[in-house]
Order: structure tokens, then C-alpha cells, then sequence
């Protein structure tokens, strides 16, 4: 509740003089009344209209177009000559990158066909379609459609005499008996170990780096790379089998002998700098005969099958045979896994 008051003092009017007689004084006492405004204590504000309703947003979703079906591009050239001329192009006259990127340029098309090294006299056939780019590439991964037997170095396989005389899991087609088994095989190694591989790696990889502080300390300088595979090597023994490569026969010598057994099965495909007479006309067109590599080779597999037990023993269990299971491990431990970490 408010109040107010007006109080005002009294007002005297005068005018000026003229001929008339002068007015009496006027005296103006106003009479007050006092006013009073009460407001109510609880106010009502009126919510705002809502908006007008709008009907939702409709997505209209492009439909694919289709595409006419268009023949695969490129060729494969005369028997033993298109393979020739394409592996002088792949390694020497082109290189890699520009191989693939002047065919897309020519075919207007990221699949083509054409012939991948190493060509004849190594592989029974160069003829691939080549796959360059995102949409087409997943068809891959369709085992109704794509047969993988034999393929993962390629158009060729190297000898089974460098996997002592078996058919690794990398080769098989998800078709096979074999594959399942050796599958299962491989996770169980993973699952068996899984809680050392953190641990171990950061062990290993402290003792790199503490290594090369000190050479670089002593010596002024220090190879990184040497180190950094003996690295990756005793943590992928550390953590998957428990073992130390400088406590076992192996010694420091496992690095090595990987890469040089790596080094027979894919020398088809690698170019080394040699001079090229030699490098193409002998490593190309030939293999390097893989008992030049078998007592290294032993070496590497007496290792693994000592420190391999309890993964050999659960093989046995799902069918596979001690010796195989171990070419196996040996297998996706130096070739995939420590390939992929040099």
C-alpha cells in the first residue's frame, strides 16, 4: 500500500494597472484531498503466443545415380612382353606412384587393368585389376567374390621351403580348414598375453631411448635404427612369449635373421639399388634358393618352439601340429608383426 500528500503554500495573483479601479487582493486556498493507490500484491503477466507450428524439415536424400556399366580399361599387352615392358616401368622408368598415376590419367578410371612385377619366369601370372581408390576397394574384403589363396605377396609365393614346408595362415583363403584353426591359434596368443604387452613395450622402448642418451653421451652419435629393431624385436618376444632374446641363443642376432629370411621371400618385388642388369635380370627372374637361408632360418624356429609351449600345446588341442603351429607363429611375429614395426 502507498500513500501521498500535496501540501501547497498560498497563491497571491496580481495584475497590472490600468484605468479601471484596482482589485481587491484575491486570496486562493486550494482545498487538498489526500490520494491514495494500493497496487495488488500478485502481478499477472501474460505468457507470449507461441509461434506459429511449422510443418518439420523434410531431407530429401539424393538417389545414386545410375551409372551405365562400363568395361574395365587397360590391357595386359603380348604374352612375356606386356609383363616386361610394365615391371621396366614399375621400378625403373616410372617408379611406384607415377606407374599408377599415369594410368589413371590415361584410362580416365581408378581401376584398370595391367601386369604387377615380378612378371614371368617367378609368378605363373602378372595379370591383376588394379583397385585405386575408396569405393571399389572394400570388394576386396568379399570372400564370395575375391579368392585370397596364395596372394599375399602378390602375383606369386614365395617357396614353402621358407616356412618349412607349410602354407602359412597370411596364405590361405578364409575358405580352408586350415584357416580357422590357425586363426583361432593366433588369438589365443594375443588373449594369453594381452596383459604384457603395454608393460613390455614400455620396458623395451625406455631401454632404447636410455641406450641411445648414452652413446650419444659417450660416442657423440648414435644408430637409431639398428636399435630401434632390436627394440621391436625383444618386445614382441617379451610380450608374446615371455623370453628374452639376449638370454637365449639368439642373442642380439634375431634382427637380422629376419630380414634376411624376409629379404628371400620378397626380393621379386623389392628394387635395392642394385645395378639394374643384375638386380632386374637375377633378382626379378629368379628365386634366391631358400637352403641358403635354412640354418638362419633354425635358428629363428628353435626359439620360438622353446618359448612357445603353452600356445603349441592349445594348437594341439584345435587339430594343428606342433610344427606347423610354431612355423605359424614365427610367421606373423617376423614377418607381420615385426615387418610392420621396422
Amino acid at each position: 500500500m502507498a500513500s501521498s500528500s500535496l501540501n501547497f503554500s498560498t497563491l497571491h495573483l496580481q495584475f497590472p494597472s490600468s484605468k479601471l479601479s484596482p482589485p481587491k487582493p484575491f486570496k486562493f486556498e486550494p482545498t487538498l484531498h489526500r490520494t491514495k493507490a494500493s497496487v495488488s500484491e500478485k502481478l499477472y503477466i501474460a505468457p507470449p503466443a507461441p509461434p506459429p507450428s511449422t510443418p518439420p524439415a523434410t531431407v530429401v536424400v539424393p538417389q545414386p545415380k545410375k551409372l551405365p556399366i562400363r568395361k574395365i580399361p587397360g590391357d595386359y599387352g603380348l604374352p612375356f612382353i606386356g609383363p616386361y615392358v610394365d615391371r621396366q616401368d614399375y621400378f625403373y622408368n616410372q617408379g611406384r606412384d607415377e606407374f599408377f598415376r599415369s594410368r589413371i590419367q590415361k584410362f580416365k578410371s581408378t581401376v584398370f587393368r595391367t601386369n604387377m612385377p615380378p612378371g614371368p619366369l617367378i609368378s605363373s601370372s602378372s595379370k591383376v585389376i588394379v583397385l585405386l581408390d575408396g569405393k571399389s576397394f572394400p570388394v576386396l574384403f568379399d570372400t564370395d567374390r575375391v579368392e585370397k589363396k596364395d596372394l599375399f605377396t602378390g602375383t606369386f609365393m614365395p617357396s614353402t621351403e621358407l616356412t618349412g614346408g607349410y602354407r602359412v595362415l597370411s596364405y590361405l583363403d578364409p575358405s580352408e580348414p586350415s584357416h580357422a584353426k590357425l586363426k583361432k591359434v593366433m588369438f589365443f596368443l594375443l588373449s594369453w598375453r594381452r596383459d604384457k604387452v603395454i608393460p613390455e613395450f614400455q620396458n623395451c622402448y625406455i631401454e632404447l631411448f636410455e641406450n641411445l642418451e648414452r652413446d650419444l653421451a659417450s660416442k657423440g652419435k648414435a644408430s637409431f635404427g639398428q636399435a630401434n629393431d632390436q627394440a621391436a624385436f625383444n618386445f614382441l618376444a617379451r610380450s608374446l612369449y615371455g623370453a628374452n632374446p639376449a638370454d637365449s641363443k639368439l642373442g642380439s642376432d634375431g634382427p637380422k635373421l629376419v630380414s634376411k629370411w624376409v629379404l628371400f621371400q620378397l626380393h621379386p618385388l623389392l628394387s635395392l639399388g642394385l645395378p639394374r642388369p643384375i638386380e632386374d635380370g637375377f633378382l626379378h627372374n629368379f628365386s634366391l634358393p631358400p637352403f641358403l637361408i635354412k640354418k638362419d632360418y633354425q635358428r629363428l624356429y628353435d626359439f620360438f618352439y622353446q618359448n612357445s609351449t603353452p600356445i603349441l600345446e592349445q594348437a594341439e588341442k584345435m587339430g594343428v601340429s606342433r610344427d606347423e603351429a610354431c612355423h605359424n607363429l614365427l610367421f606373423a611375429t617376423c614377418f607381420n608383426s615385426f615387418g610392420g614395426m621396422k
